[in-house]
């Protein structure tokens, strides 16, 4: 039981760490290009991939209406510009 266990956490490590670094990459990609909803869209859905994962690992998840929706503004993504001569 101890082994499994302990195979489960390196597991869940393992994926964490592959989540954080395609979150790098996601975020990467947004500061090259930052009107780009998909590069958001990738980051926010590593961000639930990465939360979902924090659950199974028994972490504290903060609730979501302590979170502000304008978390991506505030980081510098600015949101996508509707063209006026459209």
């Amino acid at each position: 039981m101890e082994q499994m266990t302990a195979l489960r956490a390196a597991w869940l490590a393992q994926l964490a760490e592959a989540i954080d670094g395609a979150q790098r990459l996601a975020w990467q990609l947004g500061m090259q290009e930052p009107t780009s909803m998909e590069a958001r869209q990738l980051y926010g859905q590593l961000e639930a991939a990465r939360v979902e994962l924090d659950s199974l690992r028994g972490l504290a998840v903060p609730p979501m209406h302590d979170i502000d929706p304008n978390w991506l503004q505030k980081l510098g993504w600015a949101a996508p510009q509707s063209d006026p001569a459209v």
